[in-house]
């Protein structure tokens, strides 16, 4: 292979290598965004909380079927800290905002969210967590660690198989 193949393999590898989510093991990266009401959301404000992060977009069709599991989930363990938060980032890069938020809106209210959703507008939080795919569910433990990623629909076992990652022995 000539040189310049191997720095164009090199490259290529580096590109995918910053395109795979945030790894178990790592620190979280911090979200701080504005949720639809335009309160702030700050991850490290969550610190001492075992936290679910779900990436979606209501275009999405799999991160819309698994809102109802995730609404259960912050339910059942909510008695024990669990806390789930939902970042939107690719609708509100519509040209159009308002629409974008509109839509946001109709769905959280549609399926009654009872976690908080914050808007990713610029995208930095899914870069920051290297977001690809959506839907991602993020299971991060009560200290900031990230302990398991899940990239595409998940369902209720594999929600119950994060979860355990993250809670105190039960």
């Amino acid at each position: 292979m000539r040189r310049g193949g191997i720095i164009m393999a090199l490259a290529l590898i580096a590109s995918a290598a910053r395109a795979q989510p945030v790894k178990p093991g790592v620190r979280a990266p911090n979200i701080n965004l504005r949720t639809l009401t335009g309160s702030r959301v700050k991850l490290s404000e969550l610190r001492g909380h075992p936290v679910i992060v779900s990436f979606w977009a209501t275009w999405c069709g799999p991160c819309r079927a698994e809102f109802p599991e995730l609404i259960k989930l912050q339910q059942q363990y909510d008695s024990v800290g669990l806390r789930v938060l939902g970042v939107n980032g690719f609708d509100q890069e519509d040209p159009d905002k308002k629409r974008g938020r509109k839509a946001v809106q109709q769905f959280v209210d549609d399926v009654a969210v009872s976690f908080p959703i914050v808007l990713d507008e610029r995208g930095e939080t899914r870069r920051a967590f290297r977001i690809v795919h959506l839907p991602t569910t993020v299971f991060i433990d009560s200290a900031g660690v990230v302990q398991h990623v899940h990239v595409g629909a998940v369902s209720r076992e594999e929600l119950e198989r994060g979860v355990a990652t993250i809670l105190p022995s039960r």
